[in-house]
């Protein structure tokens, strides 16, 4: 099989490859037109539960190869975050183009209630965006701004 690279017919992105664990996994799909992320579910036998403040990593039955010169972000999805303070840790979380193992997401739930996963649930979005490598040079000085070191809140509010 050809390995493809470009984006397809219906498409301006780049080609996505998608390995999947079992039949019954979901592949990952935009719900809208206009949307950015495509949503990823979780894919477990039986269902998880999340304490307040407790955190785990969830399969998705997912492996993907990320085109060379993009990246996989996983993000939250903002209605179980407003509804259930369920979000990802590490958002966005990275997926590298090299590699090629399961894609996990990391939730942990800021809700007061206990929160149950279930296999099939939509627990993140994945963006894929591209990547651009900086040249790192190393210097005695940076030039000057009007805002200098100043952060966290100087600007203003």
């Amino acid at each position: 099989m050809a390995c493809e690279r470009e984006g397809g017919a219906g498409t301006n992105g780049p080609l996505l490859r998608v390995r999947k664990k079992s039949p019954r996994v979901e592949l990952p799909r935009y719900e809208t037109s206009g949307a950015a992320g495509m949503d990823v579910r979780a894919f477990m036998d039986g269902e998880l539960t999340l304490a307040p403040l407790e955190r785990a990593k969830i399969p998705t039955g997912l492996f993907i190869e990320v085109p060379a010169g993009y990246e996989a972000q996983i993000r939250p999805r903002s209605g179980l975050a407003f509804r259930s303070g369920v979000t990802v840790v590490n958002a966005p979380g990275t997926i590298d183009s090299d590699y090629r193992g399961e894609v996990e997401v990391i939730l942990i739930n800021f809700g007061n209630e206990p929160f149950t996963v279930k296999n099939g649930d939509r627990i993140a979005q994945m963006v894929i965006s591209p990547v651009i490598h900086a040249r790192v040079v190393e210097a005695d000085a940076l030039f000057p701004t009007e805002r200098g070191a100043g952060g966290f809140g100087s600007t203003g509010v």
